[in-house]
């Protein structure tokens, strides 16, 4: 219901692009810079600074941006309104998770939550921690599933169930003889290790450290951003690895690689991520609901 040139101005000032603006709208670029041009002429003012390949608000422009991100959610919100007073559930869902709860977590839930409502259209975004926050924080995701507790002042984080890392090796490495495995006890083999910055990295190295072991001392041969190609490497024997309990699954079935628990248990939270105060759909709602139940009796 909202003014298609205010749609317009606003994925343009979201992107500062008329290209990517385009893009995301599935308009050409001239077509893009007509809206904007007639927005301009309506407003008798310019709402973008041009020059250099680049584009920036005006002051007018921002003016317009602040307004036009109320007025598009209000009109958002009326849609849904209305639908949901017809007994419909439908709509868009975006939910953003970590790469281990998209690979191995998510997909049941969300493969049970389309069954049960078929006219819903979930879009899934994954991204560590930090990407997924700031974008439902920015109201561009609804939801979030990632490994941590969150503290933010606009988001609300709950935590709905945990997730066990163990160490996962072939059947014949020394490793697998031992029933636990103490962190120093590691220090001996050669380890095969997520990249910086994923969250199973930094909750590994916080591990080894409260053990007293500096995750640097470490024999690491490599960094892996993919949990995949890290079990992959694990499986020719060259070391040992630390993954969530989540992702094994197929290769516990297959007799392919084994798990150790770590001793202390090494367990983390899993969270559902989603904005403090705001409108929230009914489609939204349901699968927090929904999600929420799915992830407790996981942990169970």
């Amino acid at each position: 219901m909202a003014d298609r040139r205010l749609q317009v101005f606003h994925a343009v000032a979201k992107h500062l692009s008329f290209t990517k603006a385009g893009e995301a709208l599935h308009m050409t670029q001239p077509a893009v810079t007509f809206q904007i041009k007639q927005l301009e002429e309506r407003f008798n003012t310019r709402l973008f600074d041009r020059g250099g390949g680049r584009i920036s608000l005006t002051p007018a422009g921002a003016l317009v941006l602040d307004y036009a991100d109320r007025i598009l959610s209000l009109s958002t919100e009326m849609d849904i309104r209305v639908a949901e007073m017809t007994g419909q559930m439908s709509g868009s869902l975006l939910v953003g998770a970590s790469t281990t709860i998209a690979e191995f977590i998510l997909p049941p839930i969300l493969g049970e939550f389309n069954v049960r409502y078929p006219q819903v259209r979930a879009r899934l975004t994954v991204g560590n921690l930090e990407v997924i926050t700031n974008a439902i924080a920015a109201h561009t995701l609804d939801i979030g599933l990632v490994e941590a507790e969150v503290s933010h002042p606009t988001l609300q984080c709950e935590v709905c169930g945990d997730d066990e890392l163990q160490v996962i090796c072939m059947p014949t490495h020394p490793l697998s003889q031992h029933s636990e495995v103490e962190a120093r006890s590691l220090l001996a083999h050669e380890f095969i290790a997520r990249e910086a910055g994923s969250g199973t990295r930094e909750v590994t190295d916080d591990y080894l450290r409260a053990c007293g072991v500096e995750p640097g001392s470490l024999k690491t041969l490599m960094e892996l951003s993919s949990p995949e190609a890290l079990k992959g490497f694990v499986a020719t024997g060259l070391g040992f690895s630390i993954v969530s309990r989540a992702s094994f699954e197929k290769e516990r079935q297959l007799g392919t690689l084994i798990a150790i628990p770590l001793r202390p248990r090494l367990k983390r939270a899993i969270s559902l991520v989603y904005p403090r105060e705001r409108f929230r759909s009914r489609v939204v709602l349901t699968f927090v609901e929904f999600a929420r139940s799915r992830l407790r009796e996981m942990s169970a």
